[in-house]
């Protein structure tokens, strides 16, 4: 084990890394179920993905100009604590930290629901799925643990695996699907302002990770450029992949098959014949994994930045020879098994709505903080305050739309997180002892 030194110039990431990092954290299992979530929503659903599609890359513009001006890992907490100082940079912080936390089991549980298409004697949720959970989350924290280069490579390669079978679904889509499978424009016969709210706030859970890429800027190589790049790009990427992909499912599966579809893609992988479902959860495999090997990466720098800066115990600052922080990996990583055994009770659906409800809870409030953020620091650009002005509408949008209940849980996770702030201060206030 090293000290505070992260990896060396050859180590770092380049763009295609960086855009893996932010391209991959946002394809999940997500996007896998959504065609069948907004089936009922008809048509009208585009404009849903349009908003929160737009709503993000307003978020990923204002975290683009963030980290050209700020060089230090951390991403929301380096950029909360540059404008607002170390409390509030904490906070968001820690709400960063623990939503990463809380994403690992929830990413390996959807992993392992997808292992009985291929291991059959895994199906039904039971000890089979959960050591399936387990081993995964093990896994890919050893490749993290071999350092940036290493998990730059992984994710490099299962983000364009994963994109790979999206796409072939959304050509098969458009080249042999119908229009009379197609949704009516407004099935509900909503206002059209609700119908557009409603969509949107579903579809926004699928761009959520998109700031990934820019939470290692110590580990990014030309960091003020790179990182700009590969998060605008990222989301260009994974907008139009998730509108091309639904497009074609929906023109694929008539409509009200679609909606009561617990697997849309693979039922419209059927066009491809007897092997179409396992292509897709194939897919679905390499999809939940590429998320999960990002997010653990995210789970270390997160933490090893707040205990840089003294807002976190000095032993999570510390790197191992490969370049990677270590004691923050497995810290993050042991915390992600112990709750995916906590929450493995109430069967793997149940798990995974739940931690998926709490992460992305957790990253509102570091969105919305850094819109206000880059607002503050956007001098006389009209660009940028737009660009800051838009993403803290969508914040609130999201924040608002998320109801009571979630946000009582989201208050409840940041104040877990003040008695670790007020001890590393007390800690700072008290002497060194004497050599």
């Amino acid at each position: 084990m090293t000290g505070a030194k992260g990896p060396s110039g050859d180590r770092r990431l380049g763009f295609w890394a960086s855009w893996a990092l932010t391209t991959g954290c946002m394809i999940g299992s997500g996007v896998f179920t959504l065609p069948a979530v907004l089936a009922p929503y008809g048509l009208v659903s585009f404009g849903g993905w349009i908003v929160s599609a737009a709503g993000a890359l307003a978020l990923a513009l204002s975290f683009a100009s963030l980290a050209a001006r700020t060089r230090e890992s951390g991403g929301p907490y380096a950029y909360t604590r540059a404008a607002f100082g170390d409390l509030a940079g904490f906070v968001i912080g820690w709400g960063f930290w623990v939503s990463y936390v809380i994403a690992v089991p929830a990413i390996a549980v959807a992993f392992a629901g997808y292992l009985p298409v291929f291991a059959p004697a895994l199906a039904g949720g039971g000890a089979g799925e959960v050591l399936a959970a387990f081993a995964i989350i093990l896994v890919l924290t050893a490749v993290n643990l071999r350092g940036v280069k290493e998990m730059g490579a992984v994710q490099i390669a299962t983000t364009l695996l994963k994109i790979a079978p999206l796409l072939a679904v959304a050509a098969l889509g458009l080249a042999a699907g119908e229009n009379a499978n197609l949704p009516e424009a407004n099935p509900k016969a909503e206002p059209l302002p609700a119908a557009l709210a409603a969509t949107a706030l579903l579809t926004l859970w699928a761009f959520t990770g998109f700031e990934a890429g820019a939470v290692a800027a110590s580990d990014v190589k030309d960091p003020e450029s790179t990182i700009p790049r590969a998060l605008v790009v990222g989301m260009l990427t994974v907008a139009f992949v998730y509108l091309a992909a639904t497009y074609a499912v929906m023109r694929l599966v008539p409509a009200d098959e679609l909606a009561r579809s617990s697997a849309p893609f693979a039922d419209a992988a059927r066009a491809f014949g007897p092997g179409g479902s396992a292509l897709v959860a194939a897919g679905a495999l390499v999809a939940t994994a590429g998320a999960l090997n990002g997010v653990i990466f995210v789970c270390g720098q997160a933490l090893t930045a707040l205990a840089r800066d003294g807002l976190a115990p000095a032993p999570f600052a510390r790197f191992n020879a490969g370049g990677a922080p270590a004691p923050a990996v497995i810290l993050s990583s042991g915390l992600g098994c112990l709750l995916l055994l906590a929450n493995y009770a109430g069967g793997p659906i149940n798990a995974f709505k739940f931690l998926v409800n709490m992460s992305v809870v957790a990253i509102l409030l570091p969105y919305l903080v850094c819109a206000l953020a880059n607002l503050l620091g956007s001098g006389r650009s009209a660009f940028s305050r737009l660009v800051s002005l838009a993403g803290i509408a969508f914040s609130l949008f999201a924040i608002a739309g998320s109801g009571l209940e979630a946000g009582l849980w989201g208050a409840v996770l940041l104040a877990a997180g003040l008695p670790v702030y007020a001890l590393q201060r007390l800690r700072a206030r008290q002497p060194a002892p004497p050599l």
